[in-house]
């Protein structure tokens, strides 16, 4: 991490749609894994349009974690959610992760020892070292799998998890990656990730442990497909040069 040219040294990133359900684990695991930190983190709950109570969950733990902050948002998509916190927040290094918590948040740790030689730090479930605690159901490994080898072949070639919803980027990267994001959906992933790489950031991708969530909303056959014609995008992209440097 940088001195102290930015507020944070950290910045914690949550895009929520109704995650009353599911929300308190996390913030849990964030209240605990603050507490042990000797450097400064931000924690930004985007609400995606909630239905429910996940706004005032998150905002009842302000007593007992510091910097937390609520940006509240009309229905976009995560792709969309996840831009809003990134594009907002003060931290040295951004990380974006998922509400249920499914990769625990104390895997960061595994992480930031790479901040400083890379620009952009995935957690995956596939590269050395990456786990599925709690296997999922054959017939997802399968088609996950498949998805995962059209979408390297169309937009990232050689990186093994795109989808893992657990992503740090360094400030300056963040702001200009995301800057140029054009995809509010599941498949924002492989986007921003293809942004990066034409823009010239370094992506280093570290094996993590991850738990399956079997209440997910991700729909393998219809997000599946919209997966591919997004990486078919994201491809017509690259071969046009819309995310070059200017």
């Amino acid at each position: 991490m940088t001195e102290k040219e930015y507020k944070y040294d950290l910045s914690i990133v949550v895009p929520a749609y109704n995650e009353a359900k599911r929300i308190k684990v996390l913030m849990e695991a964030i209240e605990k894994y603050v507490a042990k930190c000797d450097f400064r983190i931000e924690t930004i709950l985007v609400d995606n349009n909630s239905t429910d109570e996940t706004v005032k969950i998150f905002e009842s733990y302000h007593s007992r974690i510091p910097n937390l902050k609520v940006i509240e948002k009309k229905a976009q998509g995560k792709g969309g959610a996840v831009h809003e916190g990134m594009m907002k927040a003060e931290g040295d290094y951004i990380l974006f992760t998922d509400a249920d918590n499914s990769t625990p948040i104390s895997e960061v740790d595994k992480l930031l020892p790479y901040a400083g030689k890379y620009d952009v730090i995935i957690g995956s479930r596939y590269c050395a070292g990456g786990k599925l605690a709690i296997p999922q159901p054959l017939v997802r490994v399968i088609g996950g799998r498949i998805i995962n080898f059209i979408i390297q072949t169309l937009a990232v070639p050689g990186i093994q998890d795109t989808q893992c919803g657990f992503k740090m980027f360094q400030n300056k990267a963040a702001k200009e990656i995301f800057g140029k994001q054009t995809i509010n959906g599941w498949s924002f992933d492989v986007e921003i990730l293809a942004i990066a790489r034409k823009t010239g950031y370094k992506i280093k991708e570290v094996g993590i442990t991850w738990y399956d969530n079997p209440s997910s909303a991700l729909s393998p056959i219809k997000d599946g497909l919209k997966m591919i014609a997004d990486a078919w995008q994201v491809r017509k992209n690259i071969i046009s040069g819309k995310y070059r440097r200017k």
